[in-house]
């Protein structure tokens, strides 16, 4: 794939890929803002923000009815690291996306009853999601048992309902007018638009936007997390129909080489059900109903995470010890070239499949380009995996003191 890639004079960054046999263009707008750049005492606030970004504009009182008009459509998301919103519009029609992100980034309207509607919307989802929903605040528990110090001890959402409360019009603005701005924008443009067209709306609509006055590295977190010493435990009964375990070690950040070693490693150990702890831990030994693994995928120092619901015969230190014993499998058994070649086959062909879609390269190219990566250069380190790498990183980081276990247990239990 053909990456070109241009910055303006404001700082913003304009990335394009091609994607053939399209007549749609996607664009997406990622802002180097997520929770870890939030205030400890006001947290959910990037999360809002997403929200309030669709509430209208001086210039443009409703967003997605613009859109809805020229065919397209659009979304977004927010994350501990970044907040990414895309829209995809036709060819004739790309100019509309454009000017439509352009305007947003200009400034919003952002009066008191607009942050008082999204701040009910943001309050209930959180009641609904995480405070209501069975499991739901597993994130919550096991990020704050994991970390002491960095902003990555709280889940997107935030903390607690009253830090979104709290958030005024005029704080929310502050934010708003600290982060995003072109300095602190990646445009991916991907489909039908050449990159010369590209460049041409690019300059057209976002060239004489200014950007933030705020220095935006004092709103990195500069506390770096310190090693976890020794093992860190937590139980916490809920009215959940059965038990579940999560356990999280310390991972290296994005940069690292290790980084898709541990990646490599959790889809070892759970890319569907030919993963090791599905074929082990569910079908053969019948100790977990469903159990995953994953890593956080963060910028800063992240997490590789296991965690489980129990078969209804299975004590949790039961379902501990034979997570234990697959991963000591991975610090003494080197995995085989078969298993190797077949996790990076599917990250690969997972890569090529995403290529066809424009809103999945728009996404994607936006958040390689944050990383300082690209789709090829993603595939080759994945590809440089090898079993000796597996070894070496699950014998330094999978171990006891590195480790935070969750037990989530039914209180009818």
């Amino acid at each position: 794939m053909e990456i070109h890639s241009k910055r303006l004079p404001n700082g913003l960054q304009v990335v394009h890929a091609d994607v053939p046999d399209t007549q749609m263009v996607a664009l997406c707008i990622l802002y180097n803002v997520g929770a870890r750049n939030e205030d400890p005492a006001h947290t959910g606030w990037a999360h809002l923000l997403e929200h309030l970004m669709f509430e209208g504009t001086p210039r443009v009182s409703d967003y997605d009815s613009r859109v809805q008009f020229c065919g397209g459509e659009d979304n977004a998301f927010t994350n501990n690291d970044f907040t990414s919103f895309y829209i995809t519009v036709p060819r004739e029609h790309a100019e509309t996306a454009f000017y439509l992100e352009a305007d947003r980034m200009r400034g919003l309207t952002l009066d008191r009853r607009s942050v008082q509607v999204q701040k009910q919307v943001v309050i209930e989802e959180f009641k609904q999601r995480y405070l209501s929903q069975p499991y739901g605040d597993v994130q919550h528990l096991i990020r704050s048992l994991a970390y002491r110090v960095h902003p990555y001890r709280w889940p997107t959402i935030g903390v607690e309902p009253s830090h979104i409360e709290s958030a005024t019009p005029k704080a929310i603005r502050k934010f708003y007018q600290r982060y995003y701005h072109p300095a602190n924008a990646i445009l991916a443009v991907a489909g039908a638009l050449p990159w010369e067209e590209t460049v041409r709306l690019a300059e057209k609509h976002f060239a004489n936007l200014q950007s933030s006055i705020f220095n935006l590295q004092s709103s990195i977190p500069s506390e770096a997390e310190s090693p976890q010493l020794r093992l860190r435990r937590k139980t916490v009964r809920r009215n959940v129909p059965l038990d579940m375990i999560v356990m999280a070690w310390h991972m290296p950040d994005h940069s690292s080489p290790e980084y898709c070693v541990c990646d490599v490693i959790t889809d070892l150990l759970a890319a569907g059900q030919s993963g090791r702890l599905a074929q082990h831990l569910v079908n053969e030994q019948k100790l977990f109903g469903s159990i995953d693994a994953y890593i956080s995928g963060s910028i800063d120092p992240g997490l590789i995470l296991i965690e489980g619901r129990l078969h209804p015969d299975t004590t949790l230190p039961q379902a501990e010890a034979a997570i234990l014993a697959e991963v000591e499998r991975l610090k003494h058994e080197p995995v085989s070239d078969y298993e190797l070649d077949k996790v990076r086959n599917r990250f690969e062909s997972d890569r090529v499949w995403a290529g066809i879609n424009p809103v999945n390269v728009a996404v994607n190219l936006a958040q390689q380009t944050l990383y300082g990566t690209t789709p090829d250069e993603d595939i080759r380190r994945y590809r440089a995996v090898t079993a000796d790498d597996i070894l070496h990183t699950a014998r330094r980081l999978l171990t006891r003191r590195n480790c935070s276990v969750l037990y989530y247990k039914t209180i009818s239990r």
